[in-house]
């Protein structure tokens, strides 16, 4: 009688690790819909907010998977209207693919399929920008973000000719990275962003033949006066930033094109009417080979001359004052002050940088106006 009632028992025993783990896994698939669903209506609280703001995000055909540890949401043929923009814009891109752990939706790591294509509204193409990878990944969620980064290997941006009969080359660059994230010590009421940006072999033909050398850059900013992180219209958000005082901090920023090295340091902000002010540290090493890959000094100031060091040399001097002065006014006066007389001694005075011969220039942005020294080097339209 005993084994009969014991039988049973065991048998109840044996099943029971079965029992508890269809139990878990239907309570896991439960977490796991309702998860997606918070999702999706995360996605869509993000779109109703950006279609606000002038920025349409539609997909040809949406899904999400990912079941069981995580949540992918895959979005074909996507394409963004910017209507808020003059003019308006269309960008179109093949393929995103979005991921979060199922434990971790906080973290959303994304990968792009290009080629992505920019066109006025109506308009046929002007930009078309491809690469062989590009990744995303944003800490926080997409209406709350607390750092994101952005990865890209074999970038190559083509831009329609001034013929507008084809497309050429204006830039290309074998890795570049952007990253951006919240201060830690920065408040809730006045958040500060740290930036980082990175370079590898940059090519950007398009600005000119110095440009077609490869170059690599490491550039770090800290950026104040951000009033929150409201989506919004970048000439408000602009506006916004100057009236609060807002400034770019490059706490570091160091280029390097073959063997010209420059490192470079400063603060910038913006006037009342939106141009660019403040000033830059900037030391180069390689200086002289710079001038030569710009054309030489009469490419800088056409029909300026160095004067010579023997026979001749206060008549070439004198000379020289003349082609500055009717360069810069005033400019003259300036070479004749100064010990050693030469666009070198002008710009800056020497140092060194990374165990080589430099010079250290002032770069100033005065209300858009720029300047390198006493040259002035053009100026910058206000941003709004």
């Amino acid at each position: 009688m005993t084994d009969a009632i014991l039988v049973p028992r065991r048998s109840r025993m044996i099943f029971a690790p079965f029992v508890v783990v269809i139990v878990l896994g239907a309570i896991w698939s439960a977490f796991w819909f309702y998860a997606t669903s918070q999702a999706q209506a995360t996605l869509a609280a993000w779109r109703e907010q950006e279609a606000k703001l002038g920025r349409i995000y539609t997909c040809g055909s949406q899904t999400i998977g990912g079941f069981p540890f995580r949540i992918e949401v895959r979005c074909a043929d996507v394409d963004v209207e910017l209507t808020a923009t003059q003019p308006p814009l269309n960008i179109k891109a093949k393929d995103i693919v979005v991921v979060a752990q199922v434990y971790d939706p906080t973290l959303l790591i994304g990968e792009v399929t290009g080629p992505l294509r920019v066109a006025e509204r109506g308009q046929p193409l002007l930009l078309s920008v491809d690469w062989t990878l590009a990744q995303v990944s944003l800490r926080g969620f997409p209406i709350a973000p607390q750092r994101l980064s952005m990865t890209m290997d074999g970038v190559h941006l083509d831009r329609r000719a001034a013929n507008g009969s084809a497309f050429e080359l204006f830039a290309k660059a074998s890795r570049a990275e952007f990253h951006v994230r919240l201060d830690p010590e920065s408040k809730p009421e006045k958040p500060v962003l740290d930036l980082a940006i990175r370079l590898s072999a940059a090519v950007i033909p398009g600005l000119g033949q110095f440009a077609n050398e490869p170059l690599d850059a490491d550039i770090g900013a800290v950026v104040r006066g951000l009033k929150n992180f409201a989506p919004k219209p970048t000439r408000v958000l602009l506006r916004e930033f100057q009236a609060e005082g807002g400034k770019v901090e490059i706490t570091s920023a160091r280029m390097q094109r073959a063997d010209v090295i420059a490192v470079s340091a400063g603060t910038l902000g913006l006037s009342n009417r939106g141009a660019v002010n403040g000033s830059l540290r900037v030391t180069v090493a390689g200086i002289e080979r710079l001038i030569d890959q710009l054309g030489g000094i009469e490419a800088l100031a056409p029909g300026l001359k160095l004067p010579e060091a023997k026979n001749g040399g206060s008549n070439n001097l004198d000379r020289l004052m003349g082609n500055l002065d009717r360069v810069v006014p005033g400019l003259g006066g300036v070479v004749r002050n100064n010990a050693t007389p030469g666009l070198l001694a002008l710009l800056g005075p020497p140092t060194q940088l990374e165990g080589r011969p430099a010079i250290a220039l002032a770069l100033r942005f005065d209300d858009g106006r720029a300047a390198l020294g006493p040259i002035p080097l053009g100026q910058i339209p206000p941003l709004y």
